[in-house]
């Protein structure tokens, strides 16, 4: 059975602007894959286009079938996590094998406060 699994330091899920992340990547996986891909993402969902960016990433070349290794990717200055009506931006850690396409995701936040910020709808009184 293969698999990958992301694990940030402390068990952190929420992140500061400019802060940097570190962490593992542990896999196990077969066929063995000639490299490991951790990168650090933004995305949205929800009405629309859907847009992403990959922020940073660490790369583990001639990975072992069974292996872990540590990472350290930075944050950006924004943007940041919210969730609204229409649309959300989510961000991400996402360990990706290659050459078959293997991946995991490990969500994360980015935001001033460690915290979703969550758009409310204003409506006239």
């Amino acid at each position: 059975m293969s698999w990958i699994r992301i694990e940030t330091h402390g068990g952190a899920n929420a992140f500061l602007p400019g802060e940097s992340i570190t962490g593992s990547v542990y896999w196990e996986l077969d066929p063995p894959v000639t490299e490991i891909e951790l990168r650090l993402i933004w995305y949205t969902e929800g009405k629309g286009d859907q847009d992403s960016q990959i922020v940073d990433t660490a790369r583990f070349n001639n990975p072992e079938p069974a292996e872990g290794r540590g990472f350290t990717v930075r944050v950006p200055q924004g943007p940041f996590s919210f969730s609204g009506k229409l649309i959300s931006l989510l961000w991400a850690l996402e360990a990706v094998a290659q050459p078959n396409d293997r991946a995991e995701r490990l969500p994360i936040t980015v935001s001033p406060t460690r915290r979703e910020i969550l758009l409310q709808s204003q409506t006239a009184e």
